[in-house]
This record gives structure tokens, sequence and C-alpha cells, in this order.
């Protein structure tokens, strides 16, 4: 008896799980820690329609403003073999990661708290009640933002430079349609190392800022979200879309548009490995990677670029191929080594 009851109750807890998880993807549009949360949407939209306005007004098609809005939510894009890809990848990431991946995943208070242990000496104490000056919190609030965008960076250029970790971000850039749900076509372990990196660099910055304070120190929030960052999602989705946004040759040499991106995702030869930042265009020129969008859209063709983006339009795929092209790339490594190493002792 004892044996069903366990089996019932196993049944229970799978199937809550799945519930659960399901339920919060769709309803991650009261997420705030989402790009999908229900301001961000809006904000979205509203900034397509005075987009489509502009287009309407600058563009000698004969659209109209209806015929620009419209072309945004083309069923071409939004119902694409590789659109589809994305929503199917979204749903299962959401059931698959917290399961297997969660247990990896760590923050800045992780690093922050590591960093404490392994040097044996905590912060100086605050006294009862006090907190950092506002001069401190803004300081720690750009700087964090600052250390959080610099991480993405470094691991976005670890993705692409690195050619075992190229394979799982083959994920994303298989993409032959953008939409706002392409941001989630990430492979797991792409993830991990998105999350890694940043969390180190922000990890670090909590750390020396709480060392040097005379009180904890936090940043600005709004609505529980790092009020730059949030700033920054109210546009954020944009990047993956067909709304051509750039930033002007001024601010576009500082911060990163929706058309940055956009040029990211090129196969076109002078595009390739463009534009690897986030919100700050300034590591990309520091880098060499900074490709300045045109005033008006450009053409180039999305995707990697070698014929094989239908292959990636399987789940199955997309979590699996990138563990064999993986092998192969670290196969190749270390049969060079150790050609390169017989030649030396030769």
């Amino acid at each position: 008896m004892s044996g069903v009851t366990g089996d019932l109750k196993a049944a229970y807890d799978v199937l809550y799980y799945l519930v659960f998880h399901f339920s919060r993807a769709v309803m991650a549009f009261l997420q705030r820690d989402s790009y999908l949360f229900w301001p961000f949407i809006v904000s979205t939209i509203v900034i397509m329609m005075v987009a489509a306005g502009y287009a309407a007004r600058s563009a000698a098609d004969g659209r109209g403003w209806r015929g620009h809005f419209s072309g945004y939510f083309s069923r071409g894009i939004w119902w694409h073999p590789s659109a589809r890809a994305d929503y199917r990848l979204y749903f299962a990431n959401a059931l698959l990661l917290p399961v297997v991946f969660g247990w990896l995943m760590f923050g800045d208070t992780h690093i922050a708290g590591l960093m404490n242990s392994l040097l044996g000496a905590k912060p100086a104490e605050a006294a009862a009640g006090s907190s950092a000056s506002v001069a401190g919190r803004i300081a720690f609030t750009l700087l964090f933002f600052v250390a959080y965008d610099f991480g993405r960076f470094v691991a976005h250029c670890l993705l692409h430079d690195v050619p075992a970790l190229w394979e799982f971000h083959k994920v994303h850039h298989s993409a032959e349609v953008l939409t706002p749900i392409t941001a989630f076509r990430v492979h797991p372990f792409d993830l991990l190392i998105m999350a890694w990196v940043p969390a180190l660099l922000t990890g670090l910055t909590t750390w020396v800022f709480n060392r040097v304070s005379d009180a904890p120190v936090s940043f600005f929030s709004f609505l529980g979200l790092h009020v730059m960052l949030w700033a920054i999602n109210l546009i954020d989705n944009l990047r993956h879309s067909n709304v051509w946004i750039t930033y002007g040759p001024v601010a576009g040499r500082w911060i990163v548009s929706p058309a940055h991106h956009q040029l990211h995702h090129s196969y076109e030869p002078m595009h390739m490995g463009c534009n690897r930042g986030f919100s700050l265009a300034v590591w990309d020129r520091i880098y060499g990677t900074l490709r300045m969008p045109d005033s008006r859209p450009e053409k180039f063709r999305l995707g990697l670029g070698d014929g094989s983006e239908p292959q990636w339009h399987s789940v199955r795929r997309m979590y699996l191929l990138p563990f064999s092209g993986c092998a192969r790339a670290l196969r190749g490594l270390f049969g060079r080594r150790s050609l390169r190493e017989g030649r030396e002792v030769h």
C-alpha cells in the first residue's frame, strides 16, 4: 500500500512541476524579471507604432502607417518554421532548466559571500539601522550596471570566439527570422555561460563596495529590477525584431540600438561577429567588433549562412547537435596540439 501511495505522490509531484513551470512560461507577462513582462510588451508595441509612422513618412513605398505596422506582425515572420521552433524551445527550456540546470545557476550575492568566506574577513559592521549614502548608492548602481553589461559582453565573446562554445551558441544564431521570443532561443549551456560571467563580475563589484562602505549598499531598483536594466528592457524586445531603430552616429557609438543587434544576426561577410554588446557599444569599439547601422533599414540575410538552418528547427536537435559539434571542435583542437607537439619532438 505504501508503494502505491509513494507512486501517487511521485506522479503528483511530477504533475505539479509540469503545471507550475508551464504556467510560469505562459504567464511570463506577469513576471518582473522577464523580457515579456507586460510593461515591456506595452512599450514595445508603442515604439513599433511610432516606428511605423516614421517609416511611412520616410519611405516611398506608399504602404502607409497601417501597412508598415502590420508588416511588423507578418505571418511570414511570426509563423515561420524558425519562429515556431523558438516557441517550442521556449516552453521546453521552461520545463527543463529548473530541474536539470537550476542548481548550477548562481548570482552576485553568491560570489560576494564566497569572497567573504575565502578571505575570512567580513565587511566592517554598519551602525544599526544605517544605510549607504545616496552618492554611494548611485555609484554602486552605475558600476553594477557597467560590470553586468561588460560581463555579458565577455560571455558573448567567449561563445563566439571559442569554437567548442560556438557550437552551443549556434542554436541562437540559427534563427532565420527575429521575434522577441528569439531571445529565448538558447541552449541551456549557453544560458549558463551568459549567467556565470556577469554574476562573477557583479559579485566582485558588490563585494568591493561592501568592503569599503560603512553601511550595506544596494543598487536603486524599480519594481524589483535594477533601474537601468528596467529602462533598457523597455526597448530591448526590439533587438529581436524587424523594426529598424538606430540611435544615430554619435549615440550609436556608445549605446546598442535594436539595429545594432539585428546586424549581429546577419551572416553577410561584413557583419559576421559584429555588435556583441547588449547595452553599451563601447565594448565593441574597444574589441574592434562595432559595426554602425545605417539610418535606413539595411538588407541582409539571417542565420548561420551554411544552409544548415532548417536542421536546427527541431527542439531535439537544438539540444543535442551542439554536443556533437563541441566534441568535433575539441577533437580538432587536441589533434592539432598533438601534431604540433610531434613536430617539435622531431
